[in-house]
């Protein structure tokens, strides 16, 4: 089982049990407790669970880890299918356009215009992997260090990613409240934050589940945001507060 898997299961048994020892996780997965430990250690500094003596506890409002590639880069679910279709009529001749690595990022993949030409900047070595035959687009991958989710947000990245002027950026992040953008890592929401600032128009791309929750880290204000694309399954009491900053809500059939 590879760590990201491992990680996974344990936060899948914190929000089943309420807690998780460090004992019964290091006989579960056939590991040392220090390495356990070190496990829990992580996460929590990524904002995933709370340490407690002998194990952890779970922190509310937190997102799963980002999940294995096969999933997070597969055929999406049909919230992501329906805001991703919605997503690409915002691409227009000629623009340069930033696509991170979210899932939802890869579903767009599907849709993407054919018929005219653009320029795609992105942050993430299977997106650019994607389309690296696609004639109608020019593709550049911003460097880095590369994560084991393929994707790359670090001081260098930040860096690259300065040097880059987007007409339109489709920005994702783990939560959304009146309060901005928020992510559970510091380093991914400064290199994003990076990109947000070098984007004439920030069109955010957002799931039902992540309205109202703030994360450890904030990325962006939300009125700063242009346009956010979300599913039918919003709840109207979540979406208020945002539309009373003056941002446009599109409901992605």
């Amino acid at each position: 089982m590879f760590t990201e898997e491992r990680r996974g299961k344990i936060l899948e048994l914190l929000e089943r049990e309420g807690r998780v020892l460090a004992k019964n996780l290091a006989e579960e997965f056939a590991l040392s407790i220090d390495s356990i430990r070190r496990d829990l250690s992580i996460m929590e500094e990524q904002g995933l669970l709370k340490r407690t003596h002998g194990g952890a506890i779970p922190i509310s409002h937190v997102r799963a880890m980002p999940q294995p590639p096969s999933i997070r880069y597969g055929d999406g679910n049909q919230y992501q299918n329906a805001i991703a279709k919605e997503a690409i009529t915002y691409i227009q001749e000629g623009e340069t356009v930033f696509i991170g690595g979210a899932s939802t990022h890869y579903v767009m993949m599907k849709y993407l215009p054919r018929d005219i030409q653009y320029t795609v900047v992105t942050n993430s070595v299977e997106i650019a992997y994607h389309l690296r035959g696609v004639e109608n687009i020019q593709t550049y991958l911003i460097g880095g260090y590369v994560k084991n989710s393929g994707n790359i947000t670090d001081a260098i990245a930040k860096e690259f990613a300065r040097h880059f002027t987007f007409d339109v950026c489709f920005a994702t992040a783990g939560g959304l409240s009146e309060k901005g953008l928020s992510t559970a890592t510091p380093e991914v929401a400064l290199f994003h934050r990076t990109i947000y600032d070098n984007s004439n128009k920030i069109v955010a791309l957002v799931e039902h589940s992540k309205f109202g929750t703030d994360m450890f880290s904030r990325m962006y204000p939300v009125e700063k945001l242009n346009i956010i694309i979300t599913d039918e399954e919003t709840p109207q009491d979540k979406m208020d507060p945002i539309k009373s900053l003056g941002v446009d809500i599109i409901i992605a059939k």
